[in-house]
């Protein structure tokens, strides 16, 4: 029946249905989801996604688990990059979230101090002993940021080293110690930093002798290659800073937070105590945005050394209340259900079985990594038919044949993964750390059906790998 224009409540709004309705949104749109990226995001994201086969239609996650519109289950060994520690969607998060929305506290008053900011500093400081102090922001590469502005204050130098292949973010001061050549092409110019290749600590010594290096930055566990320095290395390098009056700061984003079977993955090495220490991703519990940079009371002292400067380094909307009360609820979760301990654990046995792959396969060269942080490389196989197919694709582009696991992992198998860098032949494997037994059981026997159709030289898997040359060719300039 239409309203009456003339009562009073005509433009009222239906009590009974939302002014705005998510729900409906999505029902209406959500398949449109592919055009409208091409339209009005990055253009290239879902023609790649076309391209390689990944554009499903997940309508649904729960724990490590995604699923479609026909309630086919995925295995997630992605984590989105890491984000998703405990799953998607732990009833714990969700519910600390929710809870501090219905209580309708103040939030980023500016002129007060948030409680939940202080408990949460409390509580990750308390895994991190000889760290005093915390700065939260809103992401990795913005918690870089902050342990590149603070080495610099603190030692009133300019120069920052970092190493060959790292990853610590793309805003301008984390590009300029990004070891990956591909992201910086074009954006130049960058800071004055220098790179160093990983683990060597001559280089390292070599620096430091010019009196301008205030800080190394570096990942305990490369995420490009899944890349670790050698035994005592990092310990080496902390000496060495520190008799230079230079800082060590870890890039813990991919590592931290219990990815590798320890909260921090430089807490694996015996008298490691980094002066600045960088986290995020699984401290969100994978709900919203947080970024934390760990520190001792000095720098911080330096940096905010007056009242004058009690603003010089802040951020808009970092230690809001939903992200506190949902890196809170996460680090509950860590203890209650042991989450380190199930990395540690499921880790090991994970790569125990997959390493036990690599005298059966020619193409598998190493299995390595800490924890549930996993590396599979692949390499030149010894036999002439193999190695005829293997030639063609590493003349195309490296990287091609570990592609060419990946995709049949997920159209085959439902299990989503990823190439672990451009032109590695290296599969990253870095999975919720709350997967099981029976979840590296099926990741092995789909690995193994995958590793044994490549073997043997022909079939739909070097069929797709002919598709990716002549893909790859085609983009060349």
């Amino acid at each position: 029946m239409p309203a009456d224009p003339d009562r009073p409540d005509a433009d009222r709004p239906d009590p009974d249905r939302p002014a705005f309705d998510l729900a409906a949104l999505l029902a209406e749109r959500g398949g449109e989801r592919y055009e409208l990226n091409s339209r009005y995001l990055n253009p290239q994201l879902s023609r790649m996604l076309h391209t390689i086969g990944f554009d499903k239609f997940y309508e649904r996650a729960e724990g490590p688990y995604f699923y479609d519109a026909e309630g086919h289950q995925y295995l997630d060994m992605l984590a989105g990059f890491g984000i998703f520690a405990l799953g998607r969607h732990h009833p714990v998060v969700r519910a600390a979230v929710q809870q501090v929305m219905d209580l309708d506290l103040p939030d980023l008053v500016r002129f007060d101090c948030s409680p939940l900011a202080g408990l949460l500093a409390e509580k990750l400081l308390s895994y991190a002993p000889g760290l005093d102090r915390v700065f939260f922001g809103n992401s990795g590469t913005e918690a870089v940021e902050t342990a590149l502005k603070f080495a610099r204050y603190a030692t009133g130098r300019g120069r920052v080293l970092y190493a060959d292949h790292a990853f610590h973010g793309l805003t301008t001061g984390s590009l300029s110690v990004n070891g990956e050549k591909g992201f910086r092409k074009g954006f130049d110019p960058l800071l004055p930093d220098t790179a160093i290749p990983l683990g060597d600590i001559g280089a390292l010594a070599k620096e430091l002798k010019r009196g301008d290096v205030a800080a190394l930055i570096v990942e305990p566990i490369q995420g490009k290659g899944v890349l670790a320095p050698p035994p005592g290395w990092l310990r080496a390098a902390q000496a060495l800073l520190h008799e230079h009056r230079a800082l060590l700061i870890c890039d813990e984003v991919q590592t931290g937070i219990g990815r590798t079977g320890e909260f921090f993955a430089y807490q694996h090495e015996d008298g490691v105590l980094p002066d600045l220490v960088c986290a995020a991703k699984a401290l969100s519990g994978g709900y919203v945005p947080i970024g934390a940079t760990l520190g001792k009371s000095w720098i911080f002292e330096k940096v905010y050394s007056s009242m004058d400067r009690v603003l010089v380094h802040s951020t808009s909307f970092g230690a809001n209340n939903q992200a506190m009360a949902a890196g809170l609820a996460t680090l509950a979760v860590m203890e209650d259900e042991r989450v380190v301990d199930n990395a540690r654990k499921v880790g090991d046995q994970f790569r125990e079985r997959l390493a036990a792959l690599v005298d059966r396969y020619e193409m598998l060269a190493e299995v390595r990594g800490r924890g549930l942080m996993i590396g599979i490389e692949f390499g030149r196989p010894k036999s002439l038919k193999l190695r005829t197919g293997w030639t063609a694709l590493q003349a195309a582009r490296k990287g091609l044949f570990a592609q060419m696991v990946v995709v049949p992992l997920l159209q085959r198998h439902r299990i989503l993964t990823q190439v672990s860098g451009d032109h590695l032949e290296v599969i990253k494997l870095i999975p919720p750390l709350i997967i099981t037994e029976r979840d590296v059981d099926r990741f092995v026997d789909a690995f193994t059906d995958i590793m044994d159709d490549a073997h043997r030289g022909s079939g739909l898997m070097w069929d797709f790998g002919r598709t990716l040359v002549k893909q790859s060719l085609g983009n060349r300039p």
